[in-house]
């Protein structure tokens, strides 16, 4: 099987699609599948032969993203010379559209995943009144898609009310070699000056759409004798972080990105992982906490509900209620014995989320389309 993928997005970017793309990519070269992956240009060498980068530029509001200025006659000569079995569109941007564009063109079939609620995202940027024709066109842009790939039950029934066609589960897993209760030995001195009782971690983008506002409202709002006792990491970057920083907040440390074994030494060490977004498709920082064996206060909403078993690897709160948050906080901190429980429920949870089954399950699907592909072409031969 040969499959093209493209993506608006891919590492060194940090967030849950580029993160999720690459794993993808290690399990391609692993299993010896033949790929290409067209991607915005970024600075650095590249981690493959098989990737193609475009021309892109910093977007102007958010300087994290890039846009795609693909370039349409060279893209063309590259499916033409590899002639995927598959193309696998993983964002509606630029690059997904010209996927789109050459898969219909070249009678290629087309797979795609659905990672972002752009819906939620609208509202933390007073662009509500965009909904109606945001949904217009990620209809118009799924709508031939031999499959739409969704990493949570809760994505797919918010689809499925807007009416989105041939959706399919594809869930993510974690690396519990990599993410481990016992990589836990960091020097954690350039974080704070003393060493705290309690290290409270959130992991993420800094961004509106995480509902940093909640978190921080929890962190100046920690009753005595926590307060004092507890030291918070809020480790990524976004267009809050300085906002954030100028705060200047005791006993909170911006770490920005962190990566690798130094951000799962960071999960191991923390005594709970904080993570108080509402529009998680999934929530991948989640796993990685659990699969280190810290427990979760987190909001009841999107995909992260369905990670975290309430009571038994972590306490789900309403969402947008920092009072409820710091309740679940106190409590645990008062509890250490229910936070050891937890410990050993969250690892155990993670290390039955592989990988390997899951992206086994993804190239079952790739086949399950080839097949009706095929069987398609077949029955249009017999008419024609």
């Amino acid at each position: 099987m040969k499959i093209a993928i493209f993506s608006d997005t891919y590492t060194p970017q940090v967030n849950g699609v580029s993160r999720t793309l690459e794993r993808l990519v290690t399990h391609l070269e692993k299993e010896k599948i033949e790929y290409r992956l067209f991607i915005p240009y970024f600075k650095g060498s590249l981690p493959s032969d098989h990737i193609r980068p475009v021309h892109s530029f910093p977007f102007f509001l958010y300087p994290e993203c890039r846009l795609s200025f693909p370039c349409a006659p060279r893209i063309k000569k590259d499916l033409e010379s590899f002639k995927p079995d598959i193309i696998h569109i993983a964002t509606p941007f630029n690059m997904g559209l010209t996927g789109l564009y050459y898969a219909k063109k070249l009678s290629i079939p087309i797979v795609g995943s659905y990672h972002t609620n752009f819906d939620r995202y609208l509202d933390y940027y007073n662009l509500q009144y965009l909904s109606k024709w945001m949904w217009k066109y990620l209809k118009w842009f799924y709508k031939d898609f031999q499959r739409t790939f969704v990493p949570s039950y809760q994505t797919r029934t918010e689809l499925n009310l807007q009416d989105f066609q041939n959706i399919s589960i594809w869930s993510r897993g974690v690396d519990c070699t990599k993410f481990q209760p016992s990589t836990n030995d960091i020097n954690l001195k350039d974080y704070y000056d003393r060493k705290p009782t309690f290290l409270l971690t959130y992991v993420g983008r800094v961004a509106p759409e995480k509902d940093l506002d909640i978190l921080m409202d929890t962190a100046r709002n920690l009753p005595a004798p926590y307060k004092d006792k507890v030291h918070w990491l809020i480790v990524g970057e976004g267009p809050l972080l300085k906002k954030l920083q100028e705060e200047k907040l005791p006993n909170v440390t911006f770490t920005g990105y962190v990566h690798g074994s130094e951000l799962a030494n960071i999960y191991a060490t923390s005594t709970l992982f904080i993570f108080p977004s509402t529009t998680e498709t999934f929530g991948n920082v989640v796993l990685e906490a659990l699969a280190c064996g810290t427990p979760v206060v987190a909001s009841k909403s999107g995909g992260v509900q369905e990670i975290i078993q309430h009571g038994k690897t972590g306490i789900l709160c309403e969402p947008r209620n920092a009072t409820q948050m710091i309740d679940a906080i106190c409590k645990l901190l008062a509890n250490p014995l229910r936070i050891t429980a937890m410990e050993n429920e969250a690892r155990k949870y993670a290390l039955d989320q592989s990988w390997d089954t899951i992206f086994c399950k993804l190239l079952n699907e790739y086949k399950e389309v080839l097949d009706q592909s095929l069987s398609s072409q077949a029955k249009l031969n017999m008419q024609s």
